[in-house]
C-alpha cells in the first residue's frame, strides 16, 4: 500500500528505548493537535517505528514531493535541542536503525527527486538493548517545540 500524499511526516523510532521513541511521540502529539481541526489533505502523518527505512522510504509514491523525518540525532548539543538537518547536514554514522542499516541511502536516493529535511532531536539516554520506556524530561520537552516546527514545514501557522 503506497503513502499517497503530497507531503509525509514519518516519525521514526523505538518506544522500547528511552528517547529513541521521540519520533512516534511527535506524531502522537501531531494528531491530538489535529484532533479537533481539520488535517491538510496533503499531508500524511506516519508512525514508522522503526519500519521506516524499510516501508516507507524504499517505497515512493510519484504523488510525494516532500518527507519530512521526525527522530533522535545524535549532535552536539544538549539532550532535547531541536535542529532542522538537510540530508547532506546528518552526522556519517548518526542516523541508523536498530538493526544498523543506514537511512541516509534511501532518503537519499529519495532527495533525488523530491524534498527531504529530517527534524532531529538530541537524545538523552537511548537504553537498548535494555527496554526502558518513556521518554526523558529534556526530550519530553522538546515535543510541543517539534510539533510547531513541522507545522511551519508543512505550512500549518497556529
Amino acid at each position: 500500500m503506497p503513502y499517497d500524499a503530497e507531503i509525509l511526516v514519518v516519525g521514526c523510532g523505538n518506544i522500547l528505548f528511552k528517547d529513541d521513541g521521540f519520533g512516534p511521540a511527535v506524531i502522537q502529539a501531531i494528531e491530538e493537535h489535529f484532533k479537533d481541526k481539520d488535517k491538510p489533505d496533503n499531508v500524511l502523518f506516519i508512525d514508522a517505528g522503526t519500519g521506516g527505512p524499510h516501508y516507507v522510504f524504499s517505497l515512493p509514491h510519484e504523488s510525494w514531493r516532500k518527507i519530512i523525518v521526525v527522530d533522535v540525532v545524535e549532535f552536539n548539543a544538549e539532550p532535547g535541542t531541536l535542529r532542522k538537518f538537510n540530508l547532506e547536514e546528518i552526522p556519517k554514522g548518526s542516523y541508523q536503525n536498530m538493526h544498523s542499516w543506514p537511512v541516509n541511502q534511501p532518503l537519499h536516493e529519495l532527495s533525488e527527486k523530491i524534498d527531504v529535511v529530517v527534524i532531529g532531536c538530541k537524545p538523552k539516554e537511548i537504553s537498548a538493548p535494555y527496554v526502558e520506556m518513556g521518554l526523558t524530561p529534556p526530550v519530553e520537552k522538546a515535543i510541543p517545540r517539534a510539533v510547531k516546527m513541522i507545522l511551519n514545514e508543512i505550512g500549518v501557522y497556529q
